[in-house]
């Protein structure tokens, strides 16, 4: 008897429950650009969310000033630098780090000051976790069909205003890639 003066025999738990578990999922879907209490807490705190790249250029400084103080990196730094090597789109081994660091941060900034004008005056700009997706992405062939299929929020853009977006990682690409030394 006591179980149903609490209302958990009589079913009234379930549906907060079942509400709970509805707002967790409606709160974090990167279609819709939300990510959870958490992530908001941290935006707020002016936070960068960063693209493969940009962790394999850290990583990969970090680990030159251990090699040079004499520092063993572990298992967990080093797997993190393979992986993000591996999906690491925008390297040349050519360049120094501060060339690397400069490009893509320039390619960063570009895309968080990217701004388009719909219709009704509004201005749509880019989430920090669409700037890094891109980044991550993005290939020098890539298609606004492509790019808007693997980042659905994206659609809320104009497709000329992705092919915009696109051409501005593509130049970037193409300058860190083809560096010849001159």
């Amino acid at each position: 008897m006591m179980s149903g003066s609490n209302g958990a025999a009589n079913g009234k738990r379930s549906t907060p429950s079942a509400a709970a578990a509805s707002a967790v999922a409606k709160v974090e879907n990167t279609a819709e650009l939300s990510f959870g209490a958490e992530f908001d807490d941290a935006v707020g705190a002016e936070i960068n969310i960063l693209s493969n790249a940009q962790v394999a250029v850290i990583l990969q400084m970090s680990a030159q000033s251990a090699l040079i103080r004499d520092e063993e990196l572990d298992d967990v730094y080093k797997k993190t630098q393979k992986y993000v090597e591996r999906f690491n789109n925008m390297k040349n081994p050519e360049k120094d780090n501060q060339e690397l660091v400069t490009e893509l941060d320039n390619l960063h900034g570009a895309l968080e000051t990217f701004r388009k004008e719909k219709e009704d005056g509004e201005e749509m700009a880019l989430h920090g976790f669409e700037v890094a997706a891109l980044m991550n992405l993005v290939a020098t062939d890539t298609m606004v069909e492509e790019a808007v299929a693997l980042i659905p929020s994206l659609s809320r853009f104009p497709e000329s205003a992705v092919d915009e977006i696109l051409d501005l990682i593509r130049s970037t690409m193409i300058r860190i890639v083809s560096y010849g030394g001159s």
